[in-house]
């Protein structure tokens, strides 16, 4: 399905937004109930509410028995792993450093490209990843506010993992042959991770308290709806109406919304090691992303 670039970059724009302040709205759902199972009712959330579109505008249809290896990749390491890792995460990490680190999946992707699919990587991308792994030093070795003790590091460590499932997920994607579309595997996807989550929850810690409190069931329907069920919908359409570059590049602006999302919402502040580590990150991944020759084509393009 394609849409006007207007209405592509307006919904993206959207998306973007959404996102960059969902890390906000996961750390205040952790603070009210645990992690896994905050993960897992944002994934039945998304489900339940995939089920009834998809159902109700006929692109829900049964995965070809090809199909399943390729959602149970994305089930379990693109949303299960990746959702559980950033609940966790956040409760012991800021939210605007979670953000800036749950988004270094590219810098994993370009060696992970390299060894499983021989994928070229051309001096830009390698100058990009260099830099952008500076910049994980320097935020995961520098405490910025408070101090650097031993849940930190681990929340750090949880974060990273979340990018490097993310990471994992996307290799798996390339070297997938389409059978089904992605728009009507998108419940099966998520159906997955529903009941991964509730399994692990249940087993981890316990039986779920049910989430009565009018705030907490408006942050998880945010969670779970236009953040989790509309973003993956969305972002279907989005990628096959807006070039590749302009998608990649685009999504980096997340980050920035988190990071003021956290300030708005937690009363961060936006430390010397942060700042340096965003520009070194998010910096390296636009640069190693960019084709080259695509600077100078816009130019020539422009007149």
């Amino acid at each position: 399905m394609r849409i006007s670039t207007g209405k592509a970059i307006f919904l993206f724009t959207l998306i973007i937004l959404i996102w960059g302040l969902n890390w906000a709205v996961i750390k205040l759902i952790v603070l009210e109930i645990t992690p896994l199972w905050s993960a897992a009712y944002r994934c039945i959330i998304a489900a339940v509410v995939l089920l009834v579109v998809q159902g109700a505008t006929g692109n829900l249809k049964l995965p070809e028995r090809r199909d399943v290896r390729f959602i149970l990749l994305v089930g379990v390491f693109n949303i299960a792993i990746t959702a559980a890792c950033i609940a966790i995460g956040v409760q012991l990490v800021p939210v605007g450093r979670s953000v800036v680190l749950g988004y270094t999946t590219p810098l994993w992707v370009v060696p992970a490209a390299r060894i499983f699919l021989n994928e070229a990587v051309p001096p830009r991308r390698i100058a990009g990843t260099a830099a952008g792994m500076v910049g994980i030093a320097i935020l995961c070795g520098m405490p910025g506010e408070g101090t650097l003790d031993a849940s930190v590091l681990a929340g750090y460590g949880i974060i990273l993992l979340s990018a490097l499932s993310w990471a994992i997920a996307i290799i798996g994607i390339r070297a997938h042959t389409w059978h089904t579309t992605p728009l009507q595997l998108l419940f099966w996807q998520l159906l997955v991770p529903s009941v991964l989550l509730s399994a692990l929850a249940f087993a981890v810690e316990g039986p779920p308290v049910p989430p009565l409190d009018p705030t907490l069931l408006a942050l998880l329907a945010y969670c779970g709806i236009p953040a989790t069920a509309l973003a993956y919908w969305v972002m279907l359409v989005i990628n096959a109406s807006l070039p590749a570059t302009t998608t990649s590049l685009g999504v980096l602006a997340t980050p920035v919304v988190g990071i003021l999302g956290g300030c708005l919402v937690f009363g961060e502040g936006v430390d010397l090691p942060l700042a340096i580590a965003s520009a070194l990150i998010l910096g390296g991944i636009a640069f190693g992303m960019i084709p080259p020759g695509y600077l100078r084509r816009r130019r020539s393009a422009g007149g």
